[in-house]
């Protein structure tokens, strides 16, 4: 039975299986660095001692896919580690081309043979992580009463907005990729589901090509009822926030400062929040910052980047919570108060927009109005009925769980967080 290599004992025979790291062939000896995905060891061949093994093994190259059995010995010698691995037989599993990607690359050529690129420890260190995240932000959720549920990617109509979406043949129609799970979670709320969420993935057809944006993301959604306000939905975000980033912390915070020199830092206490008017006040005043004319009313890039750096400088906090925004930059079902003001919020983590949240307009009349006033009409002509039989107070968030990977270890770019990256410009691997 195969032993994964952090879990080998000393003295005692046992398989070790992996992909070959280095091969090192000298006068007497020959050494196989085997890796797998909880760390490597050093395969030491007595060319002396084990002339037929040594014969075998001649061939193999990095990359190459081998199991051994042998033992692991203590060795003063071995400077990495401490230990190596003494074979009596070997097998190679998959033997490997020479790579056609080596350290200095180019980033087509690394997406171009992502799944050689992603054979290093820091690379598959980053999806362990990832998945943890996601594990962990589930957690809290089901420990709140949430219910995960599944909804379709494949719609009838252009969601949302109407724009930004994909088109694809479907049967003898034209049917769409969907941008968000933001309606159905709502027809959730309307069922009387209470509390949900989904981990999925969503498609928008921006043609973007920043380090933060891509095609298609994994969206981690949630939507829950009986709210009194767009309050609620922040601390639901803060809290959940705060367990996962204690956990992950607990489990990987030095690991990740070793390998990706950032801090995992777990807040304490609630978020500091401005409102955007405010907000646009204090970057004019402290950093001579003005808005653009064409953003007034919303946050762009550098916006938030600048209201990070005062929320550090201010109140000693990675996260700001930024309400009171535009109706005109907000989608037609966010609820409004009586001045018209869309009661939701921007979550802002590390210069980084990870979450835009709102409590949900639920009342049928002034629903199917905001989305009149934005032109919208057949589109969501579905999503309104939804609410024409009743439906709780209610209100939701959803994160990009690559974005939030991005920042968490300060990768330079989006598509390093992500298994395999869509842009514009790709559809390969």
């Amino acid at each position: 039975m195969r032993t994964k290599i952090s879990e080998l004992k000393e003295n005692t025979e046992t398989t070790i299986s992996g992909l070959v790291e280095k091969v090192r062939n000298t006068k007497y000896m020959v050494f196989v660095i085997v890796q797998d995905t909880t760390g490597h060891i050093q395969v030491s061949i007595d060319k002396s001692k084990q002339e037929e093994l040594a014969n075998e093994v001649e061939g193999i190259t990095v990359g190459s896919f081998v199991s051994f059995i042998g033992e692991m010995v203590l060795s003063e010698y071995v400077k990495d580690g401490g230990c190596e691995f003494l074979p009596s037989s070997f097998q190679l599993l998959s033997l490997a081309d020479v790579s056609p990607i080596e350290n200095n690359a180019n980033v087509d050529t690394k997406m171009d043979y992502r799944w050689l690129d992603l054979r290093n420890k820091k690379n598959i260190l980053i999806f362990q992580i990832q998945s943890y995240l996601v594990q962990v932000m589930r957690e809290f959720l089901y420990q709140n009463n949430f219910t995960e549920i599944h909804t379709p990617k494949l719609i009838a109509t252009a969601s949302e907005s109407g724009s930004e979406v994909f088109e694809v043949k479907y049967f003898d129609r034209t049917a769409y990729l969907a941008q968000s799970p933001q309606f159905y979670k709502q027809m959730a709320m309307a069922s009387g589901f209470d509390r949900i969420f989904e981990v999925a993935p969503a498609f928008r057809a921006e043609n973007s090509n920043t380090n933060r944006h891509t095609t298609e993301f994994t969206s981690f959604d949630l939507e829950f009822s009986y709210i009194e306000s767009y309050k609620d939905v922040m601390y639901m975000e803060q809290e959940m926030l705060k367990y996962a980033l204690a956990k992950i912390k607990e489990k990987y915070g030095e690991i990740i400062l070793k390998e990706f020199g950032r801090e995992v830092i777990v807040p304490v206490g609630d978020f500091p929040v401005i409102k955007l008017q405010d907000l646009y006040q204090e970057l004019h005043e402290r950093y001579g910052y003005e808005i653009p004319d064409a953003d007034v009313g919303d946050l762009n890039a550098e916006t938030e980047s600048l209201a990070s750096r005062y929320a550090m400088e201010v109140y000693n906090s990675e996260f700001l919570f930024v309400t009171d925004y535009s109706a005109t930059k907000r989608a037609f079902y966010h609820m409004r108060d009586e001045f018209g003001i869309p009661q939701g919020y921007d979550l802002i983590w590390r210069g980084t927009e990870i979450t835009t949240g709102a409590q949900r307009e639920h009342r049928y009349e002034l629903l199917k109005h905001q989305a009149h006033e934005k032109g919208l009409g057949e589109d969501v002509k579905f999503y309104l009925e939804f609410f024409k039989y009743g439906c709780p107070p209610h209100g939701g968030f959803a994160i990009g769980v690559d974005r939030l990977t991005m920042l968490l270890l300060d990768l330079p770019h989006l598509r390093e967080a992500m298994f395999l990256f869509r842009s514009p410009n790709r559809l390969n691997p």
